[in-house]
């Protein structure tokens, strides 16, 4: 058995307050009780208590921070193969690469689909004092929301476009099923940037998926075998190719 990650398994965040903690662990408690009918699984509320005395005494819940941190594989930053840096383009992409990190938390812990800044900033491997503008536009497009803790949100309305849109802009369908350049366990990086068997955004990896763009004009206004029309990009009329010099 795989050790329990009791952040997922209470389904909040890392950076949840202590009152956060409790409020979910009684209302978890409340169905999973041996004595509750129905609901009640004796194994798995075991887990749950193991999980809150962990994280509620902040001297473990700080050790297992620690712990967690050094068995966390090293993320290849998306930066490697997108380019971030290329004036109006470089936008353009920072918004897609944002909306579809947004994108798939949300499709892997509905429950806790929040992203920090930190964390887009590090996985983007670009500086936030660049992302000031990109998170300002989609906050304004309402595609995200930004909670009281600065914590991002994909919005409804950010679903539908990465929905109706993947398929549609090359670099956003690249995000949410190829992902960043990956370095292979003997330190190679493979012709497409892929590291075999790994989809660093959890999506699923086709032979009809997209490993690059395919013009500017698809970008903008092009539709491929679906039907559906694009809504509106958040974004320009013009894509740089993937992996582009800066």
């Amino acid at each position: 058995m795989e050790p329990l990650n009791y952040y997922e398994f209470l389904q909040i965040s890392p950076n949840a307050q202590p009152s956060t903690i409790h409020r979910v662990y009684r209302f978890l408690a409340g169905r999973l009780h041996p004595d509750v009918p129905g609901t009640g699984d004796a194994e798995t509320f075991l887990r749950l208590k193991e999980a809150y005395d962990v994280l509620s005494d902040p001297d473990r819940r700080a050790q297992y921070d620690a712990t967690c941190k050094e068995d966390a594989p090293s993320v290849v930053p998306l930066s490697k193969s997108i380019d971030f840096m290329d004036s109006l383009d470089g936008e353009l992409n920072r918004r897609l690469a944002v909306l579809a990190l947004l994108y798939v938390k949300r499709r892997i812990n509905p429950y806790c689909p929040e992203v920090s800044l930190n964390e887009v900033e590090v996985r983007m491997g670009f500086p936030r004092d660049y992302l000031q503008f990109t998170m300002w536009y989609l906050r304004s497009k309402n595609y995200i929301s930004m909670a009281d803790n600065s914590d991002f949100t994909l919005t409804a309305l950010g679903v539908d476009f990465v929905e109706t849109n993947r398929q549609h802009v090359p670099v956003l369908n690249k995000l949410l099923t190829s992902g960043p350049a990956t370095t292979t366990p003997d330190g190679a990086t493979d012709a497409q940037g892929q590291e075999a068997g790994q989809i660093p955004f959890g999506g699923t990896m086709g032979e009809g998926s997209s490993s690059g763009t395919s013009g500017s004009g698809e970008f903008a206004s092009g539709r491929g075998d679906n039907d559906r029309a694009p809504a509106e990009l958040p974004v320009g009329t013009e894509q740089v190719p993937v992996g582009a010099s800066v």
